[in-house]
This record gives C-alpha cells, sequence and structure tokens, in this order.
C-alpha cells in the first residue's frame, strides 16, 4: 500500500535554508570566542542594518496566512511536517526517513544547543524528539496535535558527537503511540514517548501559496 505522507505549509525559501546553516554555525563559533573583537562588533551592525531593510519586506500582519479568511497581508505559513531545523537554526538539524512503522536517522548537536558543559540541554532535546516523533506520522500517513510527551533522561547527551535515532509508532483507535530512542555505539541516552490524537486531512485549513 502506497502511503501518502502528510504535509501542511509552503517550502521554505533556499535562501533561508542556506541562512539556516550559516546562522547555527555562526552562532556556535562566537559562543566559544574568549573576547570580544572589531570583527564580531562589525558584523552585529550588518545584521542589524540587514535585518531592518528585510523587515520592510514582510507583510504587516505576521499570523500565517491560512484558512478561508487569509488575507494578502499576513505571512506564508512554511511546512513545519518534517526537517524544520533545516530553514529555522532555532531547531536541531537531523536526517530521518520513516520506514513501515518506524523510522531511523542520525543526528549531532553544535554548541549551540549546549546545556550543562559539554551536554545537550535537555529542552532541546525534547524538541528533537517532538520533530522526529511528529515527523515519523506525518511520513507514514496519519498525524494529529500531541497530547503527551514525556522523555527520560537515561545518561547525558553529549555535543558534537553523532547520534543515532529510532523511532517506531503504533495507533489505536484514534491515538498515535510513539516512541524513540537516541542512541551513542548501541548505548541509550535519551527515550522520548509521545501521545498523539489522530488528525482528519480532510478538516485540515486551506494554506495559501506564495504570492506572485
Amino acid at each position: 500500500m502506497i502511503v501518502e505522507p502528510w504535509s501542511f505549509g509552503e517550502q521554505p525559501l533556499p535562501e533561508v535554508v542556506e541562512l539556516a546553516a550559516v546562522v547555527r554555525e555562526l552562532t556556535s563559533t562566537v559562543l566559544a570566542l574568549e573576547h570580544g573583537s572589531p570583527e564580531l562588533v562589525a558584523l552585529i551592525g550588518v545584521l542589524r542594518d540587514a535585518q531592518r531593510r528585510l523587515a520592510d519586506a514582510m507583510p504587516r500582519d505576521p499570523s500565517p496566512r491560512i484558512g478561508h479568511e487569509a488575507a494578502d497581508d499576513q505571512r506564508v505559513y512554511v511546512d513545519h511536517s518534517r526537517d524544520i531545523g533545516d530553514y529555522n537554526p532555532c531547531f536541531p538539524r537531523y536526517e530521518f526517513r520513516a520506514r513501515g512503522t518506524e523510522g531511523r536517522g542520525t543526528v549531532e548537536f553544535p554548541l549551540c544547543y549546549e546545556g550543562p558543559p559539554g551536554i545537550v540541554h535537555g529542552g532541546f532535546l525534547a524538541v528533537f524528539f517532538d520533530c522526529v516523533l511528529q515527523q515519523l506520522n506525518c511520513d507514514l500517513g496519519l498525524a494529529g496535535k500531541t497530547a503527551e510527551l514525556s522523555l527520560r533522561f537515561r545518561r547525558p547527551t553529549p555535543l558534537l558527537t553523532p547520534l543515532a535515532v529510532y523511532a517506531v509508532r503504533s495507533i489505536e483507535g484514534d491515538r498515535i503511540r510513539s516512541r524513540a530512542e537516541l542512541q551513542l555505539d548501541g548505548t541509550v541516552l535519551c527515550e522520548a514517548h509521545m501521545l498523539a490524537a489522530a488528525g482528519d486531512r480532510a478538516s485540515l485549513p486551506a494554506v495559501s501559496p506564495r504570492r506572485p
């Protein structure tokens, strides 16, 4: 049986994808600096000027342009069903593919996601698992709103280290139960359990495409 993955929203601009990688790398770099520098001061000025100029091109209304009452002066909604970290540096970036009722992938957390020394902040792990498990549901053709998400921190998760993620899901009536593990060389570092309400694809509001 061919499963049609869920998606909801427009694809990110290629320039935004490239910018996200640069911002993530830049943030990790400046967090490791011992001292300020003229280059850093100049960079702050360049970024502030660019932000002001780009803000002039933003829609006046920051709410997403979805549903029957969408207006032209609202912003475009970018798809959040998968790979959010590719275009938003606030989210971790990872590789993940689903097959059958499970999915596998890899992730490496850079310095900008640090909590304790050399360790990934637990809040970012929660964001990571939420993204992975919802992507699994979307890729397998049935998703819905998260009702519960719980994490068990079994061992510290190191930064700058290639890690493996394994996820599996089952459907019980109108509920989707998913779980995932983050592993280092076969050792489980953190595990997550999610409960979501199965959604109805037909009930999703219309998403307005990018304006010409």
